[in-house]
This record gives structure tokens, C-alpha cells and sequence, in this order.
């Protein structure tokens, strides 16, 4: 069961790296729009990344739960059925990639790290936005 639980938690993992990664170079959606400067296309892709690493971080943290208690909801360790570890998991990582948390909720463990990567690429996802509007601004300037 740990080896299944670990293979889940790489497959996650790198489906989120992929995920970026092709953003930031600017993959198969991105590709259509470096002639347009900034437009909606563009917010919807960043909604969607942002949506697929807070929904795949929730995923290991409620993968991780099931093998012990990783995150703390004030200060004292409680168990919760299936659906409210995913629910406490979903919530837990979209206050942490998109502030930087408000403390109810606790990590513990391995989950310090796991959070610790996922506030990073909550930093990482705005600037490579910001990075991607200027090259397409710059291109169409050129053209």
C-alpha cells in the first residue's frame, strides 16, 4: 500500500512539474497566443495551472493523511472521515499557493516541506504570468 501511495504521489508530482514547465516555456495552448499581447486565453491558462497544482497538492496532502495525521486544524490533531481530510487538503492548499496562510490549518512532518514547495510555486506562477506578457508584448512590438 506505501509503494501504491508513493507511485500516486510521483505521478502528481510530475504532472504538476509537466504542467508548469509548459506553461512557463509556452506550450501547446500558449502557442497560439504569442501574437495577441495579453488576453483572456492567457487568464484562463493561468486559472487552469492554478487550479491543477492546488487541486494536485490537495491530492497528496489527503494521500499522505491516509497514512498519518499531517495537517493540525488549531493547533489540536484531529481525525476526520475521508471526505473532510480532502475537503481540509483542498482548502489547505488553495490558502497556501494563493496567500501565505492564514494558520488554522497546520502542516506537520513531511507536510512542512510539501507546503513549503507549494507557497513557492504560488510566488513562481504570478511572475512567470508577468515574464510571459512582456515576451508577447515585446514579440508583437517587433512584428
Amino acid at each position: 500500500m506505501v509503494i501504491v501511495l508513493w507511485l500516486v504521489i510521483g505521478g502528481v508530482i510530475t504532472i504538476l512539474i509537466r504542467s508548469l514547465i509548459d506553461f512557463i516555456r509556452g506550450g501547446k495552448v500558449q502557442k497560439r497566443l504569442r501574437e495577441s499581447g495579453f488576453s483572456l486565453e492567457l487568464f484562463y491558462a493561468l486559472l487552469i495551472i492554478y487550479c491543477i497544482v492546488i487541486v494536485g497538492f490537495a491530492v497528496i496532502y489527503f494521500l499522505l493523511s491516509m497514512e498519518g495525521i499531517i495537517l493540525v486544524e488549531n493547533g489540536e490533531l484531529r481525525q476526520v472521515n475521508a471526505l473532510g481530510s480532502m475537503v481540509h487538503s483542498l482548502y489547505f492548499s488553495g490558502v497556501t499557493i494563493l496567500t501565505i496562510g492564514y494558520g488554522d490549518i497546520t502542516p506537520i512532518g513531511i507536510g512542512r516541506f510539501i507546503a513549503l514547495i507549494e507557497a513557492l510555486v504560488g510566488y513562481i506562477l504570478p511572475t512567470a504570468f508577468v515574464l510571459r506578457l512582456v515576451q508577447n508584448q515585446e514579440r508583437s512590438r517587433d512584428q
